[in-house]
């Protein structure tokens, strides 16, 4: 599992569809951590359900493509 922070800091609703839309090309797990929350990655309302002004954990369950996913989310990450 990789571990990396991640942010939506303008035009948060067109990024978090973009986030999304980019993380479904990949059949791996992913996970958004805010606190003591934690939902699917691939759910625009459990994102939306978390405090997007703050920087967000994002749990990759995966040891595979590692590389190839995060240069996919190199415009999300912190």
């Amino acid at each position: 599992m990789k571990t990396v922070q991640i942010s939506f800091d303008t035009d948060t609703l067109a990024k978090v569809k973009s986030f999304v839309n980019e993380v479904t090309k990949f059949d791996n797990e992913f996970d958004l951590v805010s606190g003591r929350y934690v939902v699917d990655a691939k759910s625009i309302m459990g994102i939306f359900s978390l405090d997007l002004t703050k920087p967000i954990t994002l749990n990759i369950h995966t040891d595979e493509n590692v590389d190839k996913i995060l240069d996919t989310l190199k415009d999300y990450l912190v």
